[in-house]
């Protein structure tokens, strides 16, 4: 929590808006009242809206409501994916041998399950030389072709052309979570007409 709530005799209001253990509003009450009847029950009094005016407190379970709420917050992290995008810098004129080592990390990095951007840097001259870059892209795409996709193609950003991949596999999975359109419905036939004579 980023906030720590404020619970009992930490409630700087003098008066509350108070709401009980099951939830019912019971109006307005003067602050050291209502810790009374929190601790009659053998609970806590809990500000649940400070900004509220008169604040909104609540009768209940404080160690049993931070359990809950820390449960939530683990539970939401378990099912957040974070996909890095890792870069992998060329050159036009990149030597074959380098370029296949990096192509070799991209398939590692596409593998692990993160994005891949790769990079074509032009320096000096080598920026009337546009081809260079296209070519060494297509290279990359006709070496990893059954392993990547790409999803965003490659575009000129100043002085680099840069390139996004995703993983072939996870871009199946996109593909079959999309809800398919239904097939587009058939023309109604038409009915025999009878002959009139």
């Amino acid at each position: 929590m980023s906030k720590e709530v404020r619970v009992n005799r930490r409630i700087r209001a003098p008066e509350v808006r108070l709401i009980d253990a099951e939830g019912k509003q019971l109006g307005v009450y003067i602050a050291s009242k209502a810790i009374q009847m929190a601790e009659e029950q053998g609970l806590d009094l809990v500000e649940i809206s400070p900004n509220a005016n008169p604040p909104v407190c609540k009768i209940m379970d404080y160690g049993k409501y931070k359990y809950e709420l820390t449960k939530k917050q683990k539970e939401a992290k378990k099912h957040q994916v974070v996909v890095l995008v890792k870069e992998v810098k060329f050159r036009p004129v990149t030597d074959e041998h380098d370029l296949g080592f990096k192509v070799r990390n991209m398939e590692r990095f596409l593998e692990e399950g993160h994005k891949v951007k790769a990079t074509v840097v032009f320096r000096g001259r080598e920026m009337s030389y546009r081809e260079g870059g296209k070519k060494v892209m297509e290279t990359i795409l006709g070496m990893l072709q059954d392993k990547a996709v790409v999803e965003v193609p490659p575009k000129m950003e100043g002085r680099q052309m840069t390139m996004i991949l995703m993983a072939a596999k996870a871009a199946k999975k996109t593909e079959a979570a999309k809800p398919k359109s239904p097939p587009p419905a058939a023309a109604p036939k038409e009915a025999p007409q009878a002959k009139t004579e």
